[in-house]
C-alpha cells in the first residue's frame, strides 16, 4: 500500500509535469495553460450535470423504497472525477473525464464490482452483515 501511495504521489507528478512541458513546448506556455483551465471548467460543468443527475436517481429510487446501490457509486466516481479536474494536469483530467462520462464510468464499475468480487473471493476483504432479527 506504501509503495501504491509513494508512486501516486511522486511519480503521477513528475509524468504530468513532463506532459505539460511536452505541451508547453509545441503550444507556448498562455494556450497550454488555457488548455488545463478548459478541460477544468469543461470537467467541472459536467460533473456538476452528472452529480445534479444521480443525485436526481438517487431521491427516485428511495422514494419507490429500492436501496440506490448503484447511484451511490455513481455519485462517488463522480466526487473523485471532480477532485481529479481540480489537480492541474492532462492525465489527472483524462482520467477525471473517463469517470464524469456515464458510458465509460459504467465500464469502470463493471471493473471495480470484478475487483471487490475476486477480494471477497480470496478472503482479503470480509463483508459483515447484520440485520434485523
Amino acid at each position: 500500500m506504501m509503495a501504491r501511495l509513494l508512486f501516486l504521489f511522486t511519480f503521477v507528478p513528475l509524468v504530468e509535469l513532463y506532459i505539460l512541458i511536452k505541451i508547453g513546448g509545441y503550444l507556448g506556455a498562455f494556450p497550454t495553460v488555457a488548455l488545463v483551465v478548459l478541460t477544468a471548467l469543461l470537467g467541472l460543468v459536467l460533473a456538476r450535470f452528472e452529480g445534479l443527475k444521480t443525485l436526481q436517481q438517487i431521491r427516485q429510487s428511495l422514494s419507490q423504497g429500492i436501496v440506490p446501490a448503484e447511484e451511490m457509486v455513481d455519485g462517488v466516481l463522480i466526487f473523485v472525477g471532480g477532485i481529479l479536474l481540480i489537480i492541474p494536469g492532462v492525465l489527472t483530467d483524462l482520467f477525471a473525464l473517463v469517470l464524469l462520462i456515464p458510458y465509460s464510468r459504467t465500464i469502470f464499475k463493471r471493473w471495480l464490482r470484478r475487483r471487490f468480487n475476486r477480494m471477497i473471493a480470496t478472503g482479503n476483504i470480509r463483508l459483515h452483515y447484520y440485520g434485523r432479527n
